[in-house]
């Protein structure tokens, strides 16, 4: 119940007249009661006390996600532990309720990740080789690099076929405006229709290579080829691999061995890559590496700054938001790192689920 309103005074015993004594007794007779009325105890009900206990937590929340800013050492530790309070937001049941998987998932442990550069459109795999059914940028036309994108999925699809253990993804978003699938989803409907799952070779006991190969669907750049197929090796198996192997351009090798994986810190003794480049003269491929690709990774370790942040819009055509934060929870506080300041290598500090075992 609150205290009475002080001006109910006046109401209750009527007028003291108009003389200024009256006037004076009476302003001074409301001023003693009005200072009783404000320091008179008030009743506060349980659902009150609630109320405020929860605007206060969350008010400590907010404060320290918005005060502890990427770039402060601090700040990947503060927003695993803002993660850990909040994981159950993180993990909707109606999602965990449709998914169902195999004992088997529980023997996969490597993951094979194939990055896409264009998005097939055709539906003769023997035309692979022709430009026009593939969407191009006008500097990965002739020169061969069609025939340089099947043979990463060639030896993608080697790869899980060879081994019982290891999940394929093949990673690309939709990048491309003129598209309706994603580069990932291109280059696996092409691993299909060119029959390079084997259908017959695998033991019975385990994982068919087809189930053992899927699409990441969101990655708009080498790095987010990596640390994205890591989460979508965590949603179809429900764990982490504990060993990594990339096939794409040999040009590209100094990038991921050297900054995407210690940008994520995974151990180099578990962490392989498989180059494939071009036949021919790759002199200006190399060159144009150092360049547009290694160098600018070297001065902004996870690309979220200037021109690597402008290259991800650029190649998120539909505003298209991916799913990890939800799928993945554990890597929010990796997703989000972006070291601010002059020093953009500050590398993330928070605890990572491959780190832990």
């Amino acid at each position: 119940m609150l205290p009475s309103p002080a001006t109910s005074y006046s109401k209750r015993h009527g007028s003291r007249g108009h003389s200024n004594n009256g006037f004076f007794a009476d302003a001074l007779t409301r001023f003693h009661i009005n200072r009783a009325t404000l320091l008179a105890r008030s009743r506060v009900t349980n659902l009150g006390i609630a109320i405020i206990s929860s605007t206060l937590a969350l008010s400590l929340l907010f404060n320290l996600n918005f005060a502890l800013r990427p770039g402060d050492p601090q700040w990947g530790k503060a927003q695993s532990w803002l993660n850990a309070v909040s994981k159950g937001a993180f993990s909707p049941g109606s999602i965990a309720a449709t998914i169902a998987r195999q004992p088997e998932w529980m023997d996969v442990r490597h993951l094979i990740v194939v990055a896409g550069h264009a998005v097939w459109t055709g539906s003769d795999p023997k035309a692979r080789l022709d430009e026009s059914n593939w969407i191009l940028e006008d500097r990965q036309r002739g020169g061969g690099n069609v025939a340089a994108f099947f043979r990463h999925i060639e030896e993608g699809a080697r790869l899980v076929n060879s081994d019982a253990h290891a999940l394929l993804v093949f990673s690309g978003g939709q990048t491309r405006p003129t598209s309706l699938i994603t580069e990932a989803q291109s280059y696996h409907q092409l691993a299909i229709a060119s029959k390079l799952l084997d259908l017959e070779g695998h033991h019975p006991s385990t994982l068919h290579p087809t189930l053992r190969t899927t699409s990441e669907n969101f990655a708009l750049d080498s790095f987010q080829n990596l640390l994205f197929s890591l989460a979508r090796f965590h949603e179809v198996t429900g764990s982490y691999p504990t060993n990594i192997t990339v096939v794409g351009f040999g040009m590209k090798k100094p990038r991921f061995q050297e900054l995407h994986r210690k940008a994520i810190r995974w151990p180099e003794e578990r962490f392989q890559y498989i180059g494939i480049d071009v036949e021919g003269d790759t002199s200006l491929a190399y060159a144009g590496e150092s360049e547009f690709g290694y160098g600018p990774y070297s001065k902004d370790l996870y690309g979220c700054h200037d021109n690597l942040l402008a290259k991800r819009r650029r190649r998120n055509p539909f505003q298209i938001y991916h799913p990890y934060h939800s799928s993945a929870p554990e890597l929010t506080g990796l997703f989000e790192w972006c070291p601010a300041g002059s020093d953009r290598n500050i590398i993330f500090p928070g605890p990572l689920p491959w780190e832990i075992r």
